[in-house]
């Protein structure tokens, strides 16, 4: 005997023939389908509105990020001092590479707020350029104010004689 045949309750589910839209059996009282869908519908249009806002709310956040992360550096930066010590170069080559790599990462940063023409991240990520920048340009000056910037002419040509110093410093011998 085949399998299947001589069974009277036996179903075949290789039979593709039974799908929802082929079958002629009609819809329970009280239910439209039409209706449904559009319950559906709204639903879901709604949802992807708070998503949108959401996404949008979690990109500004984002975007700020730096902002608080700036204080910081600048903090560590004036707790280093103004002396070159390894401490204190630390600090500033940091202060240069965090921004950096965040700058070179700003689309995987924004990638889980994507959404197809209902999130604009075009501001957000604009802030986030420009707070970036800044944590960057303080470390520049950082570097400047350790005296590690080649900002004068003899620092690139040996000839010149070098920049003249604004402060002396002698060791507290009196030479008067």
């Amino acid at each position: 005997m085949e399998k299947g045949k001589g069974r009277k309750w036996a179903v075949d589910f290789t039979d593709n023939s039974l799908t929802p839209s082929s079958c002629d059996i009609p819809d329970p009282p009280g239910f439209t389908r039409a209706s449904h869908d559009q319950e559906d519908s709204s639903m879901s249009r709604q949802q992807k509105d708070v998503e949108a806002n959401w996404k949008s709310q979690k990109a500004w956040e984002e975007a700020q990020a730096p902002f608080k992360q700036l204080h910081m550096m600048a903090f560590m930066m004036w707790m280093s001092g103004s002396t070159v010590h390894l401490f204190s170069i630390g600090i500033t080559f940091s202060a240069l590479w965090q921004p950096l790599s965040a700058l070179q990462g700003v689309g995987k940063v924004f990638e889980p707020f994507k959404d197809n023409n209902k999130v604009d991240l075009l501001a957000p990520k604009l802030l986030f350029i420009a707070l970036n920048l800044g944590r960057m340009l303080l470390g520049v000056w950082k570097l400047n104010t350790l005296g590690l910037l080649p900002i004068h002419a003899s620092d690139w040509v040996s000839s010149l004689p070098p920049a003249h110093e604004i402060e002396f410093s002698s060791g507290g011998i009196n030479l008067h």
